[in-house]
């Protein structure tokens, strides 16, 4: 059985007040189509399928046709709800998709989805698992506020939900597993909206240790796997959604596996949608213009960091914005403020190497002996009577 494995479609988001509705609708051709050419049996769709719980008619209509044209030929499709989307609007048109083959999830069920592959005759059973937040799943699970009690309750809701979907596993399916969650040692990126508080709201990889033998996550939205058992994946997001997203390349999953079987994991890389890029002009307004004649990075959304020792007129700026459309942040940079930067960047630096630089800087370049870091170390540490630390 092959199935395609894809999340955070996030149809209806906007980049700055820019719609991104065209290039969402290419991404859905393009997986349509990758889906014919893949010989897709089975499509996953991780959730956040809107951004909104309230999304633009223009994006449900998106996704209708596109789970239209994906469905043709008795291929079934698995959608769960992802933090994003309101639960029971991603589930309202059951009734009319769900005898063609579309199942749609909007809350935590007790059961697992069961498909079948009408190419390899193969049945899959999936533990899918949509976004299960406190009150999606009607229950309170911490009371005293305590960070790391609430994420083990956390986890251990999790598991139990999986655990219980994944009783009707056999050795005769395909056995997966989907959820739209936080797994410990996964990537985030600034485009995603947080689902955990302080890290609460994580789950250890251990929570999807159900014998499922690839688990399809989405939220993240770099693609990426998680250390597990088994195989545990995100897709990761079809188009970039927000400037942290620079140069990574977007793609969908392809598995290919057999009841039993160890599962062939395929990366298929994405055409569509438009690059985010981010241009530091260290030579100023000057070598912006040059870029711009140049046609550096002609179809992409820019972010741009400009250095300048005077204030940028209004002139400039309107200028720059007929230059290009894709211009979305025009930020100058004075003399100043790099100073700051750079004084901040040694700020995050270990003590050790804070102080290392301070001496240095001192003596004219000379190393400190360990003894002097050691004591200086030493003197940071030391309390006053009152309570408060000595600051170098």
């Amino acid at each position: 059985m092959r199935i395609l494995h894809t999340g955070d479609w996030h149809l209806g988001r906007t980049l700055e007040g820019r719609s991104r509705l065209a290039e969402q609708e290419h991404f859905l051709d393009e997986v349509v189509e990758l889906a014919k050419d893949q010989k897709a049996d089975l499509i996953l769709m991780a959730g956040d399928v809107y951004d909104s719980v309230n999304p633009p008619a223009a994006a449900e209509q998106l996704f209708y046709d596109a789970a239209a044209r994906l469905t043709e030929g008795g291929r079934p499709m698995v959608v769960i709800a992802g933090n994003h989307d309101q639960p029971e609007r991603v589930a309202s048109i059951t009734p009319l998709v769900s005898a063609r083959g579309i199942t749609l999830i909007g809350t935590p069920i007790a059961n697992a989805v069961t498909v079948s592959a009408a190419r390899t005759g193969e049945t899959a059973k999936i533990a899918a698992l949509p976004y299960p937040s406190e009150a999606r799943l009607n229950e309170l699970l911490s009371v005293d506020g305590d960070e790391d009690q609430l994420r083990r309750a956390y986890s251990e809701r999790v598991g139990k939900l999986m655990r219980m979907m994944a009783r009707e596993f056999s050795q005769q399916t395909v056995n997966l597993a989907m959820s739209h969650i936080y797994v410990l040692g996964g990537v985030e990126s600034d485009s995603e909206r947080p689902i955990q508080v302080g890290g609460a709201y994580t789950v250890d990889p251990s929570a999807l240790s159900v014998g499922a033998a690839y688990t399809a996550l989405g939220h993240l939205h770099r693609s990426q796997a998680v250390k597990g058992e088994g195989i545990i994946r995100y897709s990761g997001s079809p188009l970039a959604y927000s400037f942290s997203e620079a140069g990574q390349a977007k793609s969908v999953t392809m598995v290919d596996v057999a009841p039993g079987g160890v599962p062939v994991i395929e990366e298929l890389f994405l055409s569509s949608g438009r690059s985010l890029v981010r241009w530091k002009a260290k030579g100023g307004l000057e070598e912006v213009y040059q870029w711009l004649d140049e046609g550096r990075d002609p179809d992409a959304f820019i972010d741009l960091e400009v250095s300048l020792t005077e204030a940028m007129g209004l002139a400039d700026i309107q200028r720059l914005r007929k230059s290009r459309d894709g211009i979305v942040h025009i930020r100058p940079v004075y003399p100043e403020m790099e100073a700051l930067e750079l004084e901040n960047e040694r700020s995050r630096l270990p003590l050790p190497d804070l102080f290392r630089k301070f001496y240095q800087r001192q003596t004219g370049g000379a190393e400190p002996e360990d003894h002097l870091v050691d004591l200086f170390l030493e003197l940071v540490e030391e309390e006053e009577p009152d309570g408060t630390e000595v600051k170098a």
